[in-house]
């Protein structure tokens, strides 16, 4: 299925391609006073859907997927440009759910060209991946706020998420998962995940930062096999926290929360526990390309705690300051 969302006057036919399975296209534009999307256009199983806002600069797309959830050898492709002075706000309803691997290929990791993509381990069939390029033109802001990674049982996921920012673009972008679904039993129970996210402003790398996950296939066949000490489980070495996050802020229009951030970290007193805490963090500050210092460019804050609502009550106090830039209404729907 095909979706679109733009004035009468931007697309013409001839300008309307095909849209490869698993593919979609989002830019955002601001025409006088309002956010308007020029395309918004997305095919099965990747849904993308705006809602209506009181605010007139702000646009909002919700990532989402057909059945709830991706499955492996499901593949998606998505092109995201906000054009000069447009704010964008990005989430997910409900957390992106990743389901168990499954033999045969599906629709959805078929090439318009019939040909497939070459991707990491484990093998293409089993594999589910996600690829979103974003581009921020000049003064625009994107907040990439999604609902976490639900990895199900056995299931490989595979996200690459690149970000061309302007200089003087804002951006903050979430990125977190949970261990899965602990009342099935499933507590860090997957065989795979991995997730970049690259960050390049101007033509220089700003940040990247890499997560895999991986189970160890021999401790799982040959636990207490290995000697006096066999190797720990995934589930093992992440204990006591069943979710982890990562936030990567920049730009004029987040400074604020990272001053924010900043001062509540240079306050923490440490000091020795007879128990882990419910939640942890840690601040970072990054600098620009070739310059020297930090200050006032942008950080990474990093969150884990033993209950994803915990997490999320965290973040959705930690990034209050979002609401100045896109209002009250508009935020409240990141962590409803």
């Amino acid at each position: 299925m095909v979706s679109r969302d733009s004035p009468p006057s931007t697309l013409s036919t001839s300008d309307i391609t095909k849209i490869p399975a698993g593919g979609g296209s989002i830019t955002l534009a601001v025409h006088g006073a309002r956010a308007v999307f020029e395309e918004l256009s997305s095919a099965y199983p990747l849904k993308l859907l705006s809602p209506q806002v009181y605010e007139r600069d702000v646009a909002i797309v919700y990532l989402l997927s057909y059945g709830g959830g991706l499955v492996a050898g499901d593949r998606v492709e998505l092109d995201v440009k906000l054009k000069e002075g447009s704010k964008l706000l990005v989430l997910s309803q409900g957390s992106t759910k990743v389901f168990k691997t499954r033999p045969g290929q599906r629709l959805a990791s078929i090439r318009a060209n019939g040909a497939y993509t070459a991707l990491p381990t484990p093998t293409d069939d089993s594999l589910t991946t996600q690829t979103i390029r974003y581009t921020l033109l000049s003064k625009s802001s994107l907040f990439l706020l999604p609902d976490p990674v639900t990895c199900f049982r056995s299931a490989s996921y595979n996200q690459i998420q690149t970000f061309n920012l302007a200089p003087d673009s804002s951006v903050v972008i979430l990125d977190w998962l949970t261990s899965g679904r602990k009342a099935l039993d499933e507590d860090w129970a997957f065989t795979r995940y991995y997730s970049e996210n690259e960050v390049i402003i101007g033509d220089k790398r700003w940040a990247k930062d890499a997560m895999l996950l991986e189970a160890d296939r021999e401790t799982a066949q040959n636990v207490g096999r290995l000697g006096p000490l066999p190797r720990r489980t995934l589930g093992e070495r992440l204990a006591p926290y069943s979710c982890y996050a990562m936030v990567l802020l920049y730009g004029q229009q987040v400074q604020k929360i990272i001053e924010k951030f900043r001062a509540r970290f240079e306050a923490i007193t440490v000091f020795k526990r007879g128990m882990p805490e419910d939640v942890i963090w840690s601040f970072s500050p990054i600098g620009l390309p070739g310059a020297e210092g930090c200050e006032g460019t942008g950080a990474v804050v990093r969150v884990a705690g033993k209950e994803t609502e915990l997490v999320k009550g965290w973040l959705k106090e930690g990034l209050k300051g979002i609401e100045e830039v896109m209002g009250a209404d508009v935020y409240r729907r990141a962590f409803a």
